[in-house]
């Protein structure tokens, strides 16, 4: 015996209808038992007892109340009974024989003849799916056997035959278009064209009989009898069968038949067969059941149901019986139900878990029997004990989630109703509606993170709903919030911390009920190891964020959207989740301002009440905070990530804090166009960092730049720095051509290279080293310009000629700033005072020759020539740098001057190898222009020869010589000829031009070299 599943909690899936005592009218034990439904308000009972007695019940949803009793074979049990609901007819099999009866047993049972020694009887199913179903029961020689002695019945074959082979499907067959036509012509409320479609299966000994039910006194009789019990069995097919058949059914075109021994399979066209199981000795008696839902069948191998196809090939699981093998096997919808000793079992089919079990008897109470419809609607079974039939309905499935709810089994709702989708009964709507009900339910009992996983499971749930969980109502979004959606199992919302209140209370009730013995559906681990207040709100509040940030990424409506972005940040709050209210804020968000302001305000959350402002575009408010913060952020209360090691110092915590409200201020002030907000904040950010200051000033994010002379107005005159920042960014990125700010920003240049310059030489002895470590950061964070600003003034004084070089002149000539004052007399053209700077002065010899070479003259290299060697101011003459300039320069200037200019002073070794080698320079100078001469004159003189041969050319010309471009015979006109060799006429030449021949070679641009005695390609 196959060992069963533990049990699992129960569910509730069929509830009694009603009850009915068979004592009063039968004091036989019942043998059979059969249902048929007529209408959702009737169904009719059928019960056969050992006696052979058949007593009809009719079953209300309120009640089950007699209605006939008949005796079919006094003496004899009713084995089976057959209803055909299609003709109101019942077949019954008692001792062996056949009866025939009306639904309502108003008239005497009719034995049908030639049938006896029957031990088992099945009518034939056809599954929907099979459309291919082959009918061909009568071979060729059967429709000659003894059955067809008369030319009347053997007609009747033939047409039996023609309906098996076409047509749509009728009881499981087939019938021609032309008698579905008639049929469809012929609405007769009796149904009479339908009557005669009924096959079945008899197994008579060996013989397995394939028989067709003909209602009327003879089997050639036109007018049937509907209302009458006459009828006939018509012998369609005979097969050789097996000994000792107990129970068959017959699906499309196989028959399953069971013994003692085992199950084999059938064949009704083939007649061939084959075993499927073979049973054990000590097995339990062969059942077979037809579950008409899945078009499978059902058998039993001891205690266990195996499922097998029309094929006899098993499918699916097998269902294990956890009583042992059962006295009578129904089927309800997806269930299997089993009876034994006044005991049902509920059995899902495709999971196979036993779902309820129900107690209808006392134990020895005998052998049951459940019957259900062999195919119909599938909502009603009914249970027979020796003397007494309870009918059982299914619950609707509703109902069942329900139930399973109310006794808190939330797992198995979810998988009841997983099951009740899967099995169509329930849509994936119904489904998310159940995990929202769960999740509501598993709120209220305290367990958070489980409540909100089944509410993310929900697709249909709406995050409003969670909203009175967290504001008390009324509220902004009350009107949001969805009413009685749900089936009232859990209390009406409110805040978590009244849930946690009330949970808590109910928890400490079913401690002392549970003292008292009283069990409670209140969790053990509750119970065991109660948890505090703070643990549970803290729990309410974290799942309850985790649900909203799912949220935030679907498509809500607006106010939704806001109701959700608003209610996170109260969440945050209540968590002190600093980072994730900031985060919040800074990012795109729909928060309600007017609801937070006030709450973050007065808790202190400044920084977060600034982010907000500026998401939502109050620049005002959030710069007013960011100021606020940035002068006293000790109160602040978030914490500089880099002080976070334990550091001790003050001064760097307060410097740090500062630093970042200059930032964040930075960031709203750069993409603000607001000429006065922006101005009023300046100076503010720029205490703090000066190049957060530029970069609003200089900013390029905002819609419209800042006027430039107001901004220059308002800039404190003492952050130099900034000034000219701005007055650089002006200029060289704003292309800025106003003289007024180039003059200006030379002049500050000057004014801070003079004062560097002073400090450079005050301090040029003082210890680096001991610079204080706070010095060192603002230099840091201040430090605007990589390069000093001598080095800037120099670049922006050569570069630019918009500037008023007097002014700057005026500021710098009291100054050591040499290299400046020449640049700037080089743009007053005082070419003297240039060289008098940069050869005495700086005595920088290079760029001095330098500037020579820019002026272009060789009087200005004598000019140099003269200050090197008579300095003037009682200077010593610079004999090296005369030297060195005669030396790269002495093949440009006149030796006679040079030695006019020749100190008698300078020593002669000094400036004898000068002067020789600016004499011979001189000489090669002289005669490299010579050869230059004469060969320019040779080229020229080539040129004009070669120009005298091409003149000198001549061509002959005749009565055939034709034009290169338009082929027009030449004869006596005019015409030219290209350097290339080509002739036109001259209207062609005209056309063409002289510099492009009829090649398209453009003399001019592609030049035509011929050799000559100089010059040669």
């Amino acid at each position: 015996m196959a060992k069963a599943e533990p049990e699992p909690r129960a569910r509730t899936v069929l509830e009694p209808l009603s009850q009915f005592d068979l004592s009063t009218h039968s004091q036989s034990p019942t043998r059979s038992l059969a249902i048929s439904t007529v209408s959702d308000s009737q169904t009719l009972i059928y019960i056969g007892t050992l006696a052979g007695t058949l007593i009809l019940l009719q079953s209300s949803p309120k009640t089950t109340s007699f209605l006939q009793a008949i005796t079919v074979a006094d003496g004899s049990p009713i084995d089976r009974i057959i209803v055909l609901p299609e003709i109101a007819k019942l077949l019954v099999l008692s001792d062996g024989s056949l009866f025939l009866l009306d639904s309502l047993l108003s008239q005497p049972a009719k034995r049908l003849a030639f049938f006896k020694g029957v031990s088992a009887i099945t009518r034939r199913f056809r599954s929907t799916g099979n459309q291919t179903e082959s009918a061909d029961f009568i071979d060729n020689t059967a429709s000659s056997s003894s059955y067809s002695s008369s030319s009347e019945y053997a007609s009747a074959s033939q047409r039996l035959l023609q309906r098996l082979s076409g047509g749509i499907r009728s009881n499981g067959l087939k019938i021609k278009e032309s008698e579905q036509q008639q049929q469809q012509q012929q609405q007769q409320p009796s149904e009479a064209n339908n009557i005669g479609h009924f096959v079945f299966a008899v197994v008579i000994g060996k013989r397995l009989m394939l028989v067709e039910l003909v209602l009327g006194d003879r089997v050639n009789k036109t007018d049937v009898d509907v209302n009458g019990v006459y009828g006939s069995l018509v012998v369609l097919k005979e097969i050789q069968c097996i000994d000792g058949v107990i129970t068959l059914v017959w699906l499309d075109d196989s028959i399953v038949v069971g013994t003692v021994n085992g199950y084999s399979l059938f064949s009704c066209v083939t007649g061939q067969s084959g075993i499927i199981f073979t049973l054990p000795d000590m097995s339990t008696p062969p059942r077979l059941k037809l579950l008409w839902k899945e078009w499978n069948v059902l058998l039993l191998v001891d205690n266990v149901g195996v499922l097998v196809d029309e094929h006899g090939r098993p499918v699916g699981g097998s269902l294990v019986f956890r009583r042992g093998g059962p006295d009578s096997i129904g089927e309800m919808s997806s269930y299997v139900v089993v009876v034994r000793d006044g005991k049902m079992e509920v059995y899902h089919k495709k999971s196979g878990r036993c779902s309820q079990s129900i107690s209808f008897g006392g134990e020895g109470v005998g052998a049951c029997i459940v019957a259900d419809e062999e195919v119909g609607s599938g909502k009603l079974v009914a249970v027979a004990t020796p003397n007494k039939v309870i009918c059982y309905r299914k619950l609707p499935s509703e109902e069942q989630i329900k139930d399973v709810l109310r006794k808190k089994n939330f797992k198995e709702a979810i998988a009841l109703v997983e099951e009740l989708e899967c099995d169509g009964e329930l849509s994936k709507d119904m489904l998310s509606f159940v995990h929202a009900q769960v999740g509501f339910l598993l709120l209220f009992d305290l367990h958070f993170e489980e409540a909100v996983n089944h509410f993310l499971q929900s697709e249909t749930m709406q995050p409003s709903e969670v909203f009175p969980f967290i504001m008390r109502d009324p509220n902004r979004w009350s009107l949001l919030v969805p009413r009685n959606r749900y089936w009232g199992l859990h209390p009406p919302p409110k805040p978590v911390e009244d849930v946690v209140d009330d949970g808590l209370m109910a928890i400490q009730r079913a401690t002392f009920l549970r003292k008292a013995g009283v069990e409670t559906l209140i969790d053990d681990d509750f119970l065991l190891n109660p948890p505090s207040r703070a643990d549970l709100l803290e729990s309410a509040i974290k799942n309850i964020i985790r649900y909203l940030e799912v949220c935030r990424e679907k498509e809500l409506t607006l106010p939704v959207r806001e109701g959700v972005d608003t209610l996170l940040m109260y969440l945050y709050r209540a968590l002190n989740r600093i980072g994730d209210m900031e985060k919040l804020a800074s990012s795109e968000n729909s928060c309600i301002v007017e609801e937070l302001e006030t709450l973050l305000d007065d808790s202190g959350h400044l920084r977060t009440l600034a982010f907000l402002y500026a998401s939502k575009g109050i620049s005002s408010k959030a710069l007013a905070i960011w100021r606020i913060l940035a002068r006293n952020y000790s109160t602040g209360l978030w914490k500089d990530p880099t002080l976070e090691n334990d550091i001790q110092d003050t001064s760097n915590n307060g410097i740090s804090s500062k630093e970042i409200a200059a930032v964040e201020a930075s960031k709203i002030l750069e993409e603000s166009s607001d000429q006065d907000l922006v101005l009023q904040h300046l100076g503010w950010v720029a205490d703090i960092s000066q190049v957060l200051a530029v970069q609003v000033l200089t900013s390029e994010k905002r819609a419209n730049q800042l006027s430039p002379d107001e901004v220059i107005s308002v800039i404190d005159p003492r952050k130099v720095e900034i000034f000219q920042r701005y007055l650089q960014w002006l200029i060289e990125d704003q292309d800025c051509d106003d003289s007024q700010f180039h003059t200006l920003y030379a002049l500050s240049l000057a004014k801070s290279a003079i004062e560097a310059f002073e400090a450079e030489n005050t301090y040029q002895n003082s210890d680096i080293g001991r610079i204080d470590k706070t010095v060192i950061s603002d230099n840091r964070m201040n430090s605007i310009f990589e390069s000093p600003v001598r080095e800037r003034l120099q670049m922006f004084l050569s570069s630019s000629d918009l500037y008023e070089p007097e002014d700057v002149l005026d500021l710098i000539e009291g100054s050591e700033l040499w290299l400046e004052k020449a640049i700037l007399y080089r743009k007053l053209g005082q070419e003297a005072l240039v060289l008098q700077i940069l050869a005495l002065k700086l005595e920088d010899s290079e760029a001095a020759e330098q500037y020579c070479a820019e002026i272009g003259r060789p009087d200005a290299y004598m000019q140099l020539l003269d200050m090197y060697l008579d300095p003037q101011d009682g200077k010593e003459p610079m004999f090296k740098a005369a030297v060195r300039l005669l030396h790269n320069h002495g093949e440009s200037l006149d030796p006679l001057q040079v030695l006019e200019k020749l100190s008698p002073d300078m020593p002669l070794q000094l400036a004898s190898e000068t002067i020789l080698r600016m004499f011979r320079a001189r000489l090669h100078h002289h005669r490299q222009g010579q050869i230059v001469r004469n060969m320019s004159r040779a080229v020229d003189i080539d040129a004009r020869l070669a120009r005298l041969e091409e003149r000198s050319r001549h061509v002959q010309i005749n009565d055939e010589s034709l034009c290169d471009s338009c082929h027009a015979r030449l004869g006596t006109k005019l015409f030219a000829m290209y350097p290339d060799d080509t002739i036109v006429c001259y209207k062609c030449f005209r056309r063409q031009g002289e510099s492009t021949s009829v090649t398209g070679r453009n003399f001019k641009q592609d030049i035509l070299i011929k050799p000559g005695w100089l010059v040669t390609q």
